[in-house]
């Protein structure tokens, strides 16, 4: 058995303008908050994740291949880590670690909606899936809610 695990991050600012756009974060829309700045959808969890998978390919969606794919229409960040998934040859995910900070909006109430989320796209269980957040304390400008920062690990095995 072969094990992989990569780290993703990424991070985007609000969007304080943010008409016609919803803060989307692992696939759930948290309705009256402030929606993050980007060309897609910015869900910045599902980047991060993306941004884990592709240490484990090699392959980096999150650029060219999402440029041009958001260029055509597809915004939905789901698609940009499916498109990740494509280049495991041969691995399995078998967890993925997430952790977010902001100041706003409060994480912990949709952790489990996050949860199944993201265990959907993965094919995992819910119980693979761990979620944590902070504050940041107003340590950093995440914790002073200019925008929200997430790392991830995933961990893939091939048999």
């Amino acid at each position: 058995m072969k094990i992989k695990t990569g780290i993703g991050q990424d991070s985007h600012k609000h969007n304080f303008l943010g008409q016609n756009k919803e803060l989307v974060l692992g696939g759930v829309v948290f309705r009256n908050e402030l929606p993050l700045h980007g060309n897609s959808d910015s869900d910045v969890v599902l980047h991060s994740i993306t941004n884990a998978v592709s240490g484990i390919t090699g392959v980096n969606i999150l650029g060219k291949i999402a440029d041009e794919m958001c260029k055509s229409g597809i915004v939905d960040s789901e698609e940009y880590l499916l498109k990740a998934l494509e280049f495991l040859n041969g691995f399995k995910i078998t967890h993925v670690s997430v952790s977010i900070e902001c100041k706003q909006p409060a994480i912990t109430p949709y952790i489990p909606q996050m949860k199944k989320s993201i265990a959907r796209i993965l094919s995992l269980e819910t119980s693979d899936v761990g979620i944590t957040a902070t504050s940041g304390e107003e340590l950093t400008e995440f914790g002073k809610n200019k925008g929200i920062q997430v790392f991830s690990i995933v961990t893939a095995i091939k048999e």
